[in-house]
């Protein structure tokens, strides 16, 4: 009989068996991977680069029901034992001043490897293509029904969740479930985002830097400064990564864009005063040249209802006005995201009341542990899932060998 069973070979399912193995050697692990291969989508985050970790892992970064769940876990092995962890098992860590956190090759297949290496060396079995259908416990043992029956006396359900299209996953909740587990309702998050296209269309292919916060029912719920891309669909890039989980739980909301958030509204009209004294005779197709992307400046005349073919000179103080606040509050209605087939993570999963925090067992089923994305835990965009996946596993382990030694 093997002692663990762990369902999914993702990162924290990886993460939990080396860890797992270094407290208690001795232990028998078998993961059955549903994927050809372990760390499929593990090796594509961060755009290949693995943002591994951040150093700002504050619980502030995190959400869900009740995002408090995870400072038990985060607590106790935080970024700098990340890194220990994965220097200890080849892999550097470089932490960039943003506070985000890359293997030093730049390589996220590095990281994969590393784990992968880690199993090999410790003996851990690894069965790939296995589909894990039912879990089913018998007095003190566990019964894991795949393409054949598996005994165990712990099952670690670490499956992730269903973002990412075909590199998501969904079984580890209906598993849970099946245990009596209640499931959150699960949406998309650090996701593009799909907006009213009038004026954004017009904008594909540029990117700016802009201050973006998202209205519900006309007021801020959460800002942030970055670069934006605009696209056919709507607009990306990090800031909009972090801001789409509040649109992924609000039906209604718009996107306030401020292309110059360094200047108040004050200075920026006197600004634009002075470009029309010394720029009258430029059409409004150039007025903007050289303060803002020439595209956006046009795009800015027209959301003003300025004619582009206008001379500057023939501007109102009206509309210096409109145009400074166009710049400072450039609105547009979001009509969602994307959706899951895109998202990076998933909000939403298991209920985090039917753990406990300091061991991620279940409290229905002894022996029952879950990790990572599977539990109702995501964070923001910047390495802070990642760092929860270690987190978590590393909790997992702890709890799983101690209940192991028990039983024993």
């Amino acid at each position: 009989m093997t002692d663990v069973i762990i369902i999914g070979a993702g990162a924290a399912g990886m993460a939990f068996a080396v860890l797992a193995k270094l407290k208690t050697p001795n232990l028998k692990i078998l993961i059955l991977e549903a994927n050809d291969r372990v760390g499929k989508k593990l090796i594509t985050t961060g755009n290949g680069r693995c943002n591994i970790t951040n150093s700002n892992c504050d619980i502030m970064r995190y959400h869900g029901k009740n995002p408090q769940f995870a400072l038990a876990a985060l607590s106790e092995f935080p970024p700098s034992k990340q890194a220990e962890f994965f220097s200890s098992l080849g892999v550097l860590v470089d932490f960039e001043q943003d506070g985000r956190a890359y293997p030093l090759s730049g390589q996220a297949s590095s990281v994969v490897d590393a784990l992968r290496f880690a199993l090999d060396e410790r003996n851990v079995e690894v069965l790939t293509s296995c589909v894990v259908k039912k879990i089913e416990k018998l007095n003190d043992v566990f019964i894991v029904s795949a393409e054949k029956e598996y005994s165990c006396r712990s099952v670690v359900v670490a499956c992730g969740g269903i973002a990412g299209g075909k590199l998501g996953n969904e079984s580890g909740y209906a598993l849970l479930e099946s245990l009596g587990h209640v499931i959150s309702e699960c949406r998309p998050s650090i996701v593009q985002i799909k907006t009213e296209l009038t004026f954004v269309k017009q904008l594909k292919g540029i990117k700016v830097m802009a201050n973006c916060s998202v209205l519900v029912k006309g007021q801020i719920v959460k800002s942030e400064f970055g670069e934006i891309l605009f696209c056919d669909y709507g607009i990306s890039g990090p800031a909009i990564l972090q801001l789409s989980r509040i649109v992924s739980f609000n039906k209604s909301c718009e996107l306030s864009l401020d292309f110059t958030p360094q200047f108040s509204k004050f200075d920026l009209i006197k600004m634009l005063l002075v470009r029309k004294s010394d720029l009258g005779v430029r059409p409004m197709s150039e007025f903007f040249t050289g303060m803002l992307n020439k595209r956006l400046g046009q795009v800015i005349a027209k959301y003003c209802g300025i004619e582009i073919s206008k001379k500057s000179y023939d501007l109102t103080t009206q509309e210096i006005s409109a145009l400074a606040n166009a710049i400072k509050k450039f609105t547009i209605a979001i009509l969602g995201t994307t959706g899951m087939s895109n998202a990076q993570v998933t909000a939403g999963g298991a209920d985090t009341d039917q753990f406990f925090e300091t061991t991620l067992m279940s409290k229905n089923v002894d022996g029952l542990f879950a990790i990572g994305e599977v539990l109702d835990i995501d964070g923001d965009c910047g390495g802070f899932n990642l760092s929860w996946s270690w987190s978590s596993a590393n909790t997992a382990a702890n709890g799983v060998c101690k209940y192991i030694k028990e039983l024993k």
